[in-house]
């Protein structure tokens, strides 16, 4: 269970010692959003190490089931976790965040090939962008537009499958996959191929395919929150190279966060 004495900093660096990029990343971000926008990574990285992190699923799917009632609470504007006094009351979907986590829970299980390792993920990654949009109009003092959601599903898969890999390693690798890879680096290769997967977006063909800087339907990329965009560029640099537990060079990370970033 979390420690409800730690600040919520401390997730935060969580977070950091694993993305070091964000150091030249966050200029890409608004000053007043990041501790906020941090605090939410976090999370999502405190979910995702439940999911599918350690031999043992047991500890993990009683976290999920910690946080289930921790977010339903959240909802109600109750709270218990240091990083709900930062993220409680910025106006996040929490309910239906709580809601998918059976679904990440349950995929844990090695899927047989890419298409049901999309397809294990693909609910909480509508979850995740629909907080992602919440989060990004509450800054911004408007009010959410039916449909913004779904225009981050791609990135957040992507970025899915990156983290199932830095927790599972191998044991994220579809079994095709393993197939596949004969003797060679599973993991490694299976990284590789994901910025070329056919995402299969949910909520209409106006989204940004994964392995884009700029590509995709005009003003698409732009509807994807900044920082999702930011985040996802920096997983998917590190999936290209096939490790994706080494931080990338200083002017990699620019580079792409640059990318991303520019409407």
């Amino acid at each position: 269970m979390p420690d409800n004495a730690a600040a919520p900093d401390s997730f935060i660096d969580k977070w950091l010692t694993r993305w070091p990029e964000w150091a030249v990343a966050q200029v890409f971000v608004p000053q007043a959003r990041r501790r906020a926008l941090l605090a939410w990574a976090a999370l999502q990285q405190e979910l995702t190490d439940a999911a599918w992190g350690g031999q043992d699923p047991r500890p993990g799917e009683a976290k999920l089931g910690w946080w289930q009632e921790e977010l339903q609470g959240w909802s109600r504007g109750l709270r218990r976790h240091p990083l709900g006094a930062v993220l409680q009351g910025q106006g996040g979907d929490w309910l239906v965040l709580a809601n998918v986590l059976p679904a990440l829970r349950d995929s844990r299980e090695r899927p047989a090939d890419a298409a049901e390792a999309l397809a294990q993920i693909a609910p909480v990654a509508r979850a995740f962008a629909l907080v992602d949009a919440a989060l990004e109009a509450s800054m911004a003092g408007e009010t959410l537009r039916g449909g913004r959601g779904a225009m981050g599903n791609p990135l957040v898969i992507q970025q899915l499958l990156h983290a199932r890999l830095l927790a599972s390693g191998e044991a994220a690798v579809p079994l095709q996959e393993l197939a596949r890879a004969g003797r060679g680096d599973a993991a490694a290769l299976w990284a590789q191929r994901v910025p070329a997967l056919p995402f299969v977006p949910h909520g209409g063909s106006d989204t940004v395919p994964p392995d884009s800087g700029r590509d995709g339907p005009a003003g698409s990329l732009a509807a994807i929150p900044r920082f999702r965009r930011v985040t996802a560029a920096l997983a998917r640099q590190r999936l290209k190279h096939g490790d994706v537990a080494r931080p990338l060079p200083a002017w990699r990370a620019l580079l792409a966060t640059w990318l991303a970033a520019r409407n």
